[in-house]
């Protein structure tokens, strides 16, 4: 199955609110990622904040992605 991101919006302590096609509200933490590769730049907080949607995933503005299944199964329903 694939997993469109319909909106996401930076929450506090690193988490953000997922919203999938079809309406499911999910929360992802993303803390566990932020000490590996690409992802360390996420860690200062402006950065962070600029998640956006990006075709059918998340992008921030240095054009770090994640994949939306990895959003969508390491995340947990609301």
């Amino acid at each position: 199955m694939y997993w469109k991101v319909k909106s996401v919006s930076p929450l506090d302590n690193y988490m953000l609110l997922l919203t999938f096609e079809g309406g499911e509200r999910r929360r992802f933490d993303m803390k566990p990622y932020l000490a590996c590769g690409v992802f360390r730049s996420l860690q200062d907080a402006s950065m962070f904040s600029t998640v956006r949607v990006c075709a059918d995933s998340i992008a921030w503005q240095n054009n770090v992605d994640i994949a939306p299944e990895t959003l969508y199964y390491d995340s947990t329903k609301i």
